[in-house]
């Protein structure tokens, strides 16, 4: 249960955080005036006019997070997101291990740990700016590799869960691992039709809607993850005991 719990806990940060992080930045976008003449003033490029970018794509979530005072709370707020996302993936490899006593099971550890490598990278680089189109190709690169990466873990984490679903059905909320199911899905499909017009320079405000939306869609699979698992068990098997 030792693992259980720990990953519930996990979890729930690994969704809080970053929601709160990339919301604070887009309230300190929108409301830019009322810190005018301060020391948090915001830099020209985080200013943002009113908007819901979750509807109208009015702004992305790097431009609302990437200039002072907004990295503040972004930079180190994806890092602690990262160290969370490392001890995710290794908890639930123990316990699938601990579970299935299978040692050749580390391919979601594997993915999970690169998203969280991927994550860190482009919270150090964001902020930084170079008008060198290398520099921009690794910065898209590094954001792409976090996304793939992370839909890929997440996808062979829920096939593993799947597969021993039978074994702790005791332990788990079995209609919250379909939504898991379907979530996974519905991100893997949303990613493979977006792919085609990412790099184009039209849809400027649907791709932006897209990101806000896709990346809360990310995160929403770790409140499920929480949801997931039961806090008492109704009851013990010997190898739990």
């Amino acid at each position: 249960m030792h693992n259980i719990e720990q990953i519930k806990k996990i979890s729930i940060w690994i969704f809080i955080i970053p929601v709160l992080v990339i919301n604070a930045g887009l309230l300190i976008s929108i409301n830019a005036p009322l810190l005018q003449g301060t020391i948090f003033q915001v830099d020209a490029i985080g200013v943002s006019g009113f908007t819901i970018p979750y509807l109208d794509g009015g702004t992305s979530i790097s431009r609302s997070n990437r200039t002072y005072p907004q990295y503040l709370l972004f930079n180190p707020g994806m890092i602690v997101t990262s160290i969370l996302l490392i001890k995710y993936w290794i908890a639930n490899n123990r316990l699938i291990l601990e579970k299935t006593g299978v040692l050749d099971n580390k391919k979601f550890l594997i993915f999970g740990v690169g998203s969280a490598v991927f994550l860190i990278i482009h919270s150090i680089f964001l902020g930084i700016n170079f008008e060198v189109d290398l520099y921009k190709f690794f910065r898209r690169f590094v954001l792409l590799g976090f996304i793939i990466f992370e839909i890929i873990a997440q996808t062979l984490l829920v096939v593993s869960i799947f597969k021993i679903k039978d074994k702790i059905k005791f332990l788990i909320n079995t209609k919250i691992l379909y939504l898991k199911i379907i979530l996974v899905t519905l991100l893997i499909v949303v990613a493979l039709l977006a792919a085609p017009f990412l790099n184009s320079s039209e849809y400027t405000h649907l791709k932006h809607a897209l990101e806000w939306n896709y990346f809360m869609g990310v995160v929403f699979f770790y409140l499920l993850t929480f949801l997931f698992w039961k806090k008492k068990p109704s009851f013990h098997t010997s190898e739990d005991a």
